[in-house]
């Protein structure tokens, strides 16, 4: 099956990429749980609650959370705003992380830095009551700690965040943040 986003671009074509995934998640876990066809629509429902969709600002607040996890200088109250399988292409590293262990890792060396993060740009996708992208542009202010030396560095970035259906809490589930190729 083929999908033409007349008039759409690129950011329209990846919202619905992420959406796709989501639901096909979400299917697994249903799967997982124990529903099966014979077993009728109602126990093929998910066990979770209703929500209502985010706004744009809820969302955009979710960067500070994040912000202010990076302040307490502990990698693991940053890794704790990631799903277990969340993933992770850092801005500072080569090195794409898949799990907890590897989040925290990223942050132990990145936190060592002293960062601070600024959003210059902010373009908010809701995808639903449980899902949400924010991506664009954002300034981290970090310092060398070995010669004190302070330093800005532009990024571009997306976080994608799910709402963990049991706890009614957003998780990060990808996000990226790469520099600007321009400096």
């Amino acid at each position: 099956m083929r999908i033409h986003l007349k008039g759409r671009g690129p950011r329209a074509a990846a919202a619905l990429a992420v959406a796709g995934l989501l639901t096909l998640a979400a299917s697994a876990d249903v799967t997982a749980a124990g529903a099966t066809p014979e077993a009728g629509p109602a126990a093929a429902r998910p066990q979770a609650q209703a929500h209502r969709a985010p706004t744009r600002a809820e969302i955009q607040a979710l960067f500070e959370d994040w912000n202010a996890a990076l302040a307490t200088g502990d990698p693991e109250a940053v890794a704790d705003l990631y799903a277990p399988d969340a993933a992770l292409e850092p801005t500072l590293s080569n090195v794409i992380r898949t799990d907890r262990a590897g989040i925290v890792d990223y942050f132990e060396h990145f936190l060592a830095q002293s960062p601070s993060g600024e959003i210059d740009q902010s373009y908010v996708e809701i995808l639903g009551h449980d899902a949400a992208v924010d991506s664009g542009a954002y300034t981290f202010h970090l310092t060398d700690p070995a010669t004190g030396q302070a330093r800005d560095v532009a990024a571009r970035y997306t976080f994608v965040y799910e709402r963990d259906r049991h706890t009614g809490e957003w998780l990060i589930v990808d996000h990226h943040s790469s520099a600007m190729p321009e400096g």
